[in-house]
């Protein structure tokens, strides 16, 4: 295993007050001199003393004692310098998050300029009511334009949305949701719309609970490539649920009766834009499907490892406090 410190200046600043302490105290033991006496008292004839086999035994004992506490001393102080310097390894990981995939689709053509407001509303209290789950958003009118791709950040989806409801607003010469949007002849068209948004999501060789949000109120200008029959049959064969808001429900029968007919066919529901628990029944209706594990790329972080450190400084902590007991200096 690799191991490199983070602060390694840490380190060197130990090891550099070490060397300090080891310089003064041979300078202090040289200046004292080896016949130094300290403050012990002196003994007549402590040479035949000195000269007993006991006697020179017990010193040797002790200095080899005082050199183990000094040892052991450096030592603890090393490692302690090696800990504060936060000893780091890599380690290799392949995050996984068990969420389902949502994509929100938005008509923004001309018919649905009044109501994309309150539209984008119910998306932000979908956002509040969901956890974990990747969402995309992509807009059509007579072309699609995919806003922002799958994604589990919230605060950044929180924002896009805020974007793009204030491009309803009409302070710029080229409002947001018009950029990309008019690229081709006729005006909501609303099968090409949604079948763009049942391509846009990913890892398609997986079996994810996937689910669309489309807000449209089915009023067709134009000639579509593909028909709404024909792009939620489509959605259907991919294992996507369509989920319906409408905001016509109940004032055009037959475009309310079509989407409704479309959400039905991929397993899902229509509703309307108005209703009160409209918002809670999607969130509901979507957590009923099964979330599965996505694995993300593999991606090499470096951790903190200092538990086989802090296991020898106790060691050696312990070793030295009990051979410290033992001297007596």
């Amino acid at each position: 295993m690799v191991l490199t410190l983070a602060a390694a200046w840490v380190l060197w600043m130990v090891l550099g007050l070490i060397a300090v302490a080891i310089v003064i105290g041979l300078v202090w033991g040289l200046r004292r001199g080896p016949d130094a006496t300290g403050d012990g008292a002196l003994i007549a004839r402590a040479e035949r003393v000195r000269e007993l086999p006991a006697f020179a035994e017990a010193v040797r004992r002790r200095r080899a004692a005082l050199a183990a506490i000094v040892a052991l001393g450096v030592l603890a102080t090393v490692i302690a310098g090696v800990i504060a310097a936060r000893p780091i390894a890599p380690r290799t990981v392949q995050p996984e998050s068990t969420n389902r995939d949502i994509s929100l689709c938005l008509d923004v053509s001309g018919s649905m300029s009044d109501v994309d407001v309150e539209v984008l509303t119910v998306f932000e209290e979908l956002l509040q009511g969901f956890e974990g789950e990747r969402i995309g958003l992509t807009i059509f009118n007579s072309s699609p334009v995919q806003v922002f791709p799958l994604t589990d950040d919230y605060t950044f989806v929180a924002e896009q949305l805020e974007k793009v409801r204030t491009s309803f607003d009409y302070l710029e010469d080229i409002p947001e949701h018009w950029v990309g949007t008019l690229n081709g002849p006729g005006a909501s068209l609303i099968g090409d719309g949604l079948a763009s948004c049942a391509m846009r999501f990913d890892h398609a060789d997986q079996k994810r609970a996937r689910s669309i949000i489309l807000a449209t109120d089915n009023e067709l200008n134009g000639a579509s490539i593909v028909t709404l029959d024909e792009a939620a049959a489509y959605t259907a064969s991919r294992g996507i649920r369509l989920y319906t808001i409408n905001p016509v429900d109940g004032i055009k029968p037959q475009e309310s009766t079509a989407l409704s007919d479309a959400a039905a066919l991929t397993g899902g529901v229509g509703y309307s834009l108005r209703d009160t628990t409209t918002v809670a029944e999607i969130v509901r209706e979507v957590q009923k499907q099964e979330a599965t594990t996505l694995r993300g790329e593999s991606r090499v972080v470096w951790i903190d490892v200092p538990q086989l450190w802090i296991a020898a400084l106790l060691i050696i902590t312990f070793g030295f406090v009990l051979l410290l007991g033992r001297v007596r200096l």
